[in-house]
């Protein structure tokens, strides 16, 4: 028992270190919950799919496991490159002079995103750092400032988000008054003392989960679900840290549009008409490991429904109910809104 404690007390000390957000659908509030059904099974290594904020993830890592990531977002990529596969690179100070302040002559962001959502001068800061970032030496170094820049974008933003320009939401928190600089000064800080090493070969990967040819042990699926009740869409949410992160090469980005947002990434766990087919196909790639699914009860394939499929491809299906209800959204008209508040599912395929 004593030497029990003692191992969950230097794993709470380094999962503490975590640099976390209020990114969509993150798992922070319940891995606790998750861990409390998942360390009944054995496994060595973790395949997280739809890795998102990355909090399973590191969680795992911190477990000692072997973690092999995925995600479609570019935000989430470099957040994995950053702390799930580096295991000792850091931002030094010389990078930092470097980063803050050699001159740059971009403008893209200045000019494409004036009076949206920061001040002249943040906007400018942002070009020049971004542009800087890639004198870096070292894909890790890059992935830390890439990750540090977008979380700094994000706290300071009102709600984190990105769907509305201006400060309407802005509620007075001491993150909104400080200078992006600050914020990412901070943030270069937090990814390096979260940088660390469990004695395993972990790996980051940025691509479709239906492309994605990676196996493990355990593999954790977390997609964007459909729901007629929620809004699922990532890039909506997060178009401009993505952009960022991904200097906007590639995107589309749509003038029409009053938040200047790119065309989103394309999921058929997105869609009601292609949900059914893409959980068969992912579950079927990944047969010959154990599968673990966090699910919402307000998602499309239902409770019953995806409880089938898996039924399909596995022999012992296990469903838990995780002890948490929450609210997407807190806006005036949601708030209280019973509708809008769903239970949170595992489902354990073996």
């Amino acid at each position: 028992m004593i030497d029990n404690q003692i191992e969950i007390e230097e794993f709470i000390d380094q999962f503490e270190l975590f640099p976390g957000t209020r990114y969509m659908g993150s798992k922070n509030k319940i891995i606790l919950d998750l861990w409390h059904y998942l360390q009944e099974i054995e496994f060595d290594s973790f395949l997280d799919v739809f890795a998102g904020s990355n909090v399973v993830s590191y969680f795992m890592k911190t477990k000692g496991k072997q973690v092999i990531t995925n995600d479609f977002m570019a935000i989430s990529y470099f957040t994995s490159k950053a702390i799930i596969e580096n295991t000792s690179t850091k931002i030094g100070e010389k990078d930092l002079l470097l980063l803050l302040q050699t001159p740059s002559s971009e403008s893209f962001i200045y000019e494409t995103y004036k009076d949206l959502y920061f001040a002249d001068n943040e906007n400018q800061f942002l070009d020049r750092v971004r542009a800087n970032i890639e004198l870096l030496d070292n894909d890790f170094k890059k992935a830390i400032a890439i990750s540090a820049l977008t979380r700094a974008c994000m706290k300071k933003r009102p709600r984190g988000i990105f769907t509305f320009i201006g400060h309407r939401y802005d509620d007075g928190r001491k993150d909104i008054r400080k200078s992006l600089e600050n914020h990412f000064i901070d943030n270069v800080h937090e990814f390096n003392n979260a940088v660390f090493d469990n004695e395993t070969t972990c790996e980051a990967n940025n691509e479709l989960s239906q492309k994605l040819d990676k196996t493990a042990d355990l593999v954790y699926l977390d997609p964007p679900y459909y729901s007629p009740k929620s809004d699922n869409d990532y890039v909506r949410r997060y178009h401009f840290v993505e952009g960022l992160a991904k200097r906007w090469e590639g995107l589309e980005i749509q003038e029409h549009t009053i938040t200047k947002k790119f065309k989103s990434y394309q999921s058929p766990f997105s869609k009601r008409n292609t949900a059914f087919d893409a959980f068969h196909s992912l579950i079927e790639k990944h047969k010959d490991s154990v599968i673990a699914i966090s699910y919402s009860s307000n998602s499309i394939p239902t409770k019953e429904e995806l409880t089938n499929i898996l039924k399909e491809y596995k022999n012992d299906v296990i469903v838990h109910e995780i002890d948490h209800t929450y609210s997407f959204g807190n806006q005036n008209h949601k708030i209280g809104n019973k509708s809008n508040r769903v239970k949170e599912y595992l489902f354990i395929g073996k």
